[in-house]
């Protein structure tokens, strides 16, 4: 299956650059990406996300699923490419460093009731449903390096267990955890984990990984009887939906991608082969869900094909196409 590759170049700034780079291979300093990059910098609707972040870490963290989450604006924006750099985004990154905590992860405001474990007051904490997620965004904006990031994610990483990540959260929310056994793994902890290893060789090659994705396959494979932290992968999970924040099969497609150990299983060829019978006879993808704060991009819209999700879904492909050539 081609990509659509003139429809993709005649959308937005965003959609330009990401196919230009991603899926072309075209190099950050020619022309036509410096172009690409320059009109997604002065979209209103990026500039309205950036914008929403000068307040992080905003207000008190409700729900780890909302799409409304300052630590998921920051994800999106750093997928698309935005980097530390750019007008309004060094201010942000200073915010999120000022609230790292002793551990290294940094923190957000959270409110957990007594009932659930906490003292019902608004504390400055960090979950593994939210940290992992603010590293990945800070690594893609091009921290990677950064003593900070490294100590963030080196703790992250040291929590793994035989079965992948649990539910962990900081000292700070007391006995906190979801609705699940405290001996199984989080489902979106996993993948919020590998998609923050995903942004570094040395953290891809991490043994971590390895157990991370098992533990995703796994669930996938018994996804029927096994439903921890009550994260189903059944009709919704399967449902094309972006940006990729949430627990879904695209967000988990794209994150896998990243590995060769995964991407030739049973299991990834089967959650990809759900995706790819969705294609249109053009090679394009049309949303089956949305998220209502992005109802006026492309992707907030359930009727005709979307651009980024298409790109999205391309760009799995060709990371496949890739990796399994590399063994070759």
């Amino acid at each position: 299956m081609d990509a659509p590759i003139k429809w993709l170049l005649s959308g937005k700034g965003y959609i330009q650059y990401r196919t230009r780079v991603d899926l072309l291979g075209e190099d950050e300093t020619t022309p036509d990406v410096v172009q690409a990059r320059r009109s997604m910098l002065s979209q209103p609707e990026i500039l309205e996300l950036i914008q929403s972040l000068h307040d992080w870490p905003g207000k008190v963290l409700s729900s780890h699923k909302s799409a409304n989450q300052s630590f998921h604006t920051l994800n999106f924006l750093s997928d698309i490419g935005l980097k530390t750099t750019d007008p309004g985004m060094e201010e942000v990154v200073e915010r999120i460093f000022s609230q790292a905590s002793e551990e290294g992860p940094f923190r957000l405001p959270m409110n957990i009731g007594t009932d659930h474990g906490g003292t019902g007051q608004d504390t400055a904490g960090w979950a593994l449903c939210d940290a992992p997620n603010q590293v990945y965004a800070l690594a893609r904006l091009g921290l990677g390096d950064d003593p900070r990031v490294e100590k963030a994610a080196n703790y992250l990483i040291s929590l793994v267990r035989d079965n992948g990540w649990p539910c962990a959260v900081s000292r700070e929310l007391g006995s906190f955890r979801g609705p699940g056994s405290k001996n199984a793994p989080c489902p979106y902890a996993n993948l919020a984990m590998l998609k923050m290893l995903s942004t570094r060789k040395e953290w891809r090659d991490h043994s971590a990984a390895s157990i991370g994705i098992q533990t995703i396959l796994h669930l996938w494979e018994a996804r029927r009887d096994e439903h921890p932290f009550i994260f189903y992968m059944g009709t919704d999970f399967c449902k094309l939906k972006a940006p990729l924040i949430w627990y879904d099969i695209l967000h988990v497609l794209d994150v896998l991608s990243h590995f060769p150990q995964a991407v030739t299983t049973p299991a990834f060829a089967e959650m990809l082969g759900v995706v790819t019978a969705k294609a249109t006879v053009d090679g394009t993808f049309i949303p089956e869900a949305i998220y209502m704060p992005y109802k006026k991009w492309d992707f907030g819209q359930k009727k005709e094909p979307s651009r980024w999700i298409t790109l999205l879904v391309h760009r799995i492909l060709l990371r496949v196409e890739n990796l399994k050539a590399g063994e070759k």
